[in-house]
């Protein structure tokens, strides 16, 4: 029997919180090994564990896979999140694109530096609920159904859930234009598996918190490439 997914990277978010959520979604237990250093990311480096010497990485099913879509992939597709056929991948596929464009956005907030936050965070605004928000709220209207997709659970829902809770911290009250959205949010948070990640104590990472960038950006050598 295999072991545990096996989870690297640094005691965040990152672009590895989508992975723990879907992992978390489709009820698989995983650990995680934190890097505290550069020093540590470095010798998985020098080690050759890193096809592409970057993280996230994740050890699974023998495989030490790297690139946090093709993981995402694998996951979604081996727990049955990822559509029933070729048509609701493709549909799957460009609703998880556009919230992972959301998601990067909201991640790069917290490093920006005080000048730029209040710009940032406007776009961010702009950008939910004038481009992405709006887009799933007609979905969902529009086919009345649960899910995004195929009316069965999926891998768009998990990361949809995870970007609009992502949003809420930037700004409390983002869908206070998107009816549909918060019934979708209370109906999916309710879903066993994923109720259990959003408990206290679950694997799931807080917000980047100013004491912690300084420790990121060494570890990632960001500013200094």
């Amino acid at each position: 029997m295999a072991g545990k997914p096996k989870l690297y990277y640094f005691n965040g978010r990152g672009r590895m919180e989508t992975i723990r959520w879907l992992l978390a979604a489709a009820g698989i237990e995983f650990e995680e090994q934190f890097f505290e250093t550069r020093e540590e990311l470095l010798k998985l480096l020098q080690d050759g564990a890193l096809l592409f010497q970057q993280v996230p990485m994740v050890e699974i099913d023998g495989m030490k896979m790297v690139q946090t879509r093709a993981i995402l992939n694998y996951i979604a597709g081996k727990h049955n999140l990822y559509g029933k056929d070729m048509k609701e991948r493709a549909l799957i596929d460009m609703y998880v694109e556009a919230t992972m464009d959301l998601n990067e956005l909201m991640m790069h907030y917290p490093i920006q530096p005080p000048e730029a936050k209040a710009k940032h965070l406007a776009k961010i605004v702009e950008k939910a609920t004038t481009r992405y928000f709006p887009v799933y709220e007609k979905a969902l209207k529009v086919h009345g159904q649960d899910f995004l997709v195929g009316n069965r659970f999926s891998r768009a829902d998990v990361q949809l859930l995870e970007t609009i809770l992502m949003a809420e911290e930037c700004k409390p009250d983002i869908l206070s234009k998107f009816p549909v959205l918060q019934a979708f949010k209370a109906r999916i948070s309710n879903i066993p598996t994923i109720k259990k990640f959003l408990q206290p104590g679950s694997q799931r990472k807080p917000p980047l918190d100013e004491k912690s960038i300084p420790k990121v950006m060494s570890i990632f050598n960001i500013g200094n490439e």
